[in-house]
């Protein structure tokens, strides 16, 4: 099934690469529209993801990442709109230049071909991931997670339909309708079939994926993202950062996961931002200073300090000063996203230059990284690794470039 499934999006891809960017934008606009038309039958189906995994007792910040809704799917179509309305990608000439002896150079963008994306929970990936690759030209296997199986297939459908509304074939577009493991392998084996496997979801799911992929993979991140606390930080303002980058999606890769707080202000600050962080309902964990101070905290264990909670859970360390944070960091980030909070210029470039991760802040919230916020349009995940593409992706980022060479006739010597 798996090798049917992926020859058809082969084929599918040459017929995407060959059209304008008035046909794509039409079609994407039609997909929008079809998610809009059968909203009820996509609500109906994401009923019986959500209801299934409350029996499984899965914790209600995952299930918020699940859960559709009238608005939710209003939403996906308007996203949908967006990336038609956003620059076409392909056919750029990036650059060109002339060699001495007369050849002249240049690289073209293009597709990458077939995107396969290994995904868990969030079935609005199945449209915003859709409506980038057909953005970028690429035909797309979407494998969701068994949480949102019903969910994925609608949405799926939704959109395959629109894409013969426009003369396209469906196959650009496929949800692989089984979630057992086995089939997700296989995916991971198809190397001539696929370009690139994107997967998006926990530590384990990335992991699996990285490791066992035959596929070229770029690799999107957990998020053990950190807010660092400096001693010259507005403290009344940092509250407010450090409670929204906690608390507003904690289920989210780049919700706050950790809070260093430099030792200076540890004793002046700890009490009111626990206090704040526990009104909003977080289990807060501390180290030994910490807990020393506030001894409500619950003591944290090495396994805290590298753990992506996705959930209303911070850790809190008390470091030294900057250079412990930066230490900290980079030991125990994902290489995702990062804060400062400083009044300081040059804390904050440091801060900047040396820590190694995707986004990195100063006096912000860690949950602007997204490709909407960035100003890119949608986004298809948040690369936090360093070849291809870092942050997030969209459309320009599902493309390549090939190099055209113009001649008169030249031989090489």
């Amino acid at each position: 099934m798996i090798e049917e499934i992926c020859k058809k999006a082969k084929a599918a891809s040459s017929q995407l690469a060959q059209t304008s960017t008035e046909q794509r934008n039409n079609a994407l606009c039609k997909m929008a529209d079809s998610l809009e038309r059968n909203c009820t039958k996509i609500l109906e189906a994401n009923q019986k993801d959500v209801k299934a995994a409350r029996v499984r007792g899965v914790k209600e910040a995952l299930i918020d990442r699940l859960i559709l809704d009238k608005r939710r799917v209003i939403s996906m179509a308007s996203t949908l709109r967006e990336v038609a309305e956003m620059r076409d990608p392909l056919n750029e000439i990036v650059k060109t230049w002339t060699r001495p002896n007369g050849l002249i150079i240049g690289q073209l963008r293009v597709p990458l071909g077939v995107i396969g994306i290994i995904y868990e929970s969030r079935p609005d990936v199945t449209s915003e991931a859709s409506g980038l690759c057909i953005k970028s030209g690429n035909a797309i296997i979407l494998r969701g997670g068994s949480d949102a199986i019903n969910s994925n297939m609608a949405i799926g459908n939704a959109l395959r339909a629109a894409l013969e509304e426009v003369g396209l074939t469906k196959d650009i577009i496929q949800v692989v309708p089984v979630t057992d493991r086995i089939y997700a392998e296989q995916l991971m084996s198809m190397r001539d079939y696929i370009d690139v496997l994107i997967p998006r979801g926990g530590a384990n799911l990335i992991k699996t994926v990285v490791e066992k992929s035959m596929v070229p993979v770029i690799e999107t991140g957990t998020g053990n993202c950190h807010i660092y606390v400096e001693e010259d930080a507005d403290l009344t303002r940092a509250a407010d950062i450090i409670i929204n980058a906690k608390c507003q999606r904690p289920g989210t890769c780049n919700a706050e996961e950790k809070l260093l707080v430099h030792k200076n202000i540890a004793e002046q600050y700890l009490p009111t931002i626990v206090e704040a962080l526990i009104k909003n309902g977080v289990e807060v964990r501390g180290c030994k200073r910490t807990v020393k101070i506030v001894p409500k905290v619950k003591p944290a264990v090495e396994e805290d300090w590298g753990t992506e909670y996705l959930d209303l859970i911070i850790g809190i360390k008390v470091v030294e000063g900057i250079d412990e944070a930066i230490a900290h960091i980079n030991n125990y980030g994902t290489r995702h996203s990062e804060s400062i909070l400083t009044a300081d210029f040059n804390k904050a470039l440091k801060f900047i230059r040396e820590v190694d991760a995707a986004a990195v802040y100063w006096n912000a919230s860690t949950r602007f990284t997204d490709g909407n916020q960035f100003g890119l349009g949608a986004e298809i995940g948040i690369s936090t690794q360093k070849l291809h593409a870092r942050g997030p992706m969209s459309a320009q980022h599902l493309t390549t470039t090939k190099f055209f060479i113009l001649g008169r006739g030249h031989v090489r010597p």
